[in-house]
């Protein structure tokens, strides 16, 4: 037994207290690996539409279902993932943006990243890394923001949402192939406060109803079927 202490003193000051065999992520976006292989194995069996226009974000994109319905007529495909930031956007457009060649990308993220504490201009700035890098590789693509709307979950976020949407409106009007979606207004009811019929119950994500305006708006943008 005497022998054997030496090699238990040398175990207690070189081991950790609890082991954790989980792999460290090589990057923070590398969660959402079972997402983007999903899309992937997906697009084998249905690839989308060859120049179409593709809509990515965040849940607000994700919970978009009848998106085919919606814009029936037009080459509409789903690459959501809900509770994603835009350097999530960003960091798989390799995968999920660029392979596909849209002619149009339809742009929704950044609450999220505001909710978890950046700053307005450190989200706005990641929209621009965005959209560098997806213009490196398609030039020519047009890419439409939908501007951040007004939610009762997040009402006391509004003064940071509000000056993400301006500085990424003035990041646009910088470039004639880029375009800002307005919606903030149309989500606010009368009392000046989000209305929250257009909101399910957890009044952050929009109902079908809410869905529909969102519909008519950016309906203007992409032409009408």
């Amino acid at each position: 037994m005497k022998h054997l202490l030496p090699i238990f003193l040398f175990a207690a000051f070189t081991s950790p207290l609890w082991s954790d065999d989980r792999p460290a992520l090589a990057h923070p976006s590398q969660k959402w690996e079972k997402a983007i292989a999903a899309f992937e194995t997906a697009d084998k069996k249905s690839p989308p539409p060859a120049g179409g226009i593709e809509f990515i974000g965040a849940s607000g994109i994700a919970r978009w279902t009848t998106l085919a319905e919606d814009f029936s007529g037009l080459p509409v495909f789903n690459r959501g993932f809900g509770g994603s930031q835009i350097e999530d956007a960003t960091y798989f457009a390799d995968r999920i943006v660029i392979p596909y060649r849209p002619k149009i990308i339809v742009f929704q993220s950044g609450g999220n990243d505001i909710n978890a504490g950046k700053s307005p201009e450190k989200v706005a700035k990641d929209f621009e890394a965005f959209v560098a890098k997806v213009r490196a590789a398609l030039p020519g693509v047009r890419i439409l923001f939908i501007e951040q709307a007004p939610s009762s979950k997040r009402w006391e976020q509004r003064d940071q949402q509000q000056r993400l949407n301006q500085l990424v409106k003035e990041f646009i009007s910088k470039d004639k192939n880029m375009v800002f979606i307005p919606m903030w207004q149309d989500f606010i009811g009368s009392d000046g406060k989000p209305n929250d019929a257009l909101y399910v119950e957890d009044k952050l994500h929009n109902n079908a109803e809410g869905y529909k305006i969102r519909t008519r708006i950016v309906q203007k943008f992409l032409g009408n079927k």
